[in-house]
């Protein structure tokens, strides 16, 4: 698992935040990194998700040299 964690007090709109979780809970697909369950450690609200190996989204657009169209193409999948 990854654990997302997220500072309750710099947040600027819980409720959204809230409406998120609620979403991610009701749907799972497996071409999804998929939520498990969440906790609130201290002020920090900690979101456990599936593992996904190679980082994040924003990890592989930024470090690998992509045009938009294979940007476009990683994103749909």
């Amino acid at each position: 698992v990854a654990i997302k964690k997220i500072n309750i007090k710099s947040l600027r709109r819980k409720q959204v935040t809230i409406n998120e979780i609620r979403i991610m809970k009701m749907n799972r697909n497996p071409n999804l990194v998929n939520y498990l369950d969440s906790y609130l450690v201290d002020n920090e609200l900690w979101l456990a998700m599936e593992y996904m190996d190679g980082g994040t989204l924003m990890d592989v657009i930024s470090e690998a040299h992509m045009t938009e169209v294979e940007i476009a193409a990683i994103s749909r999948e």
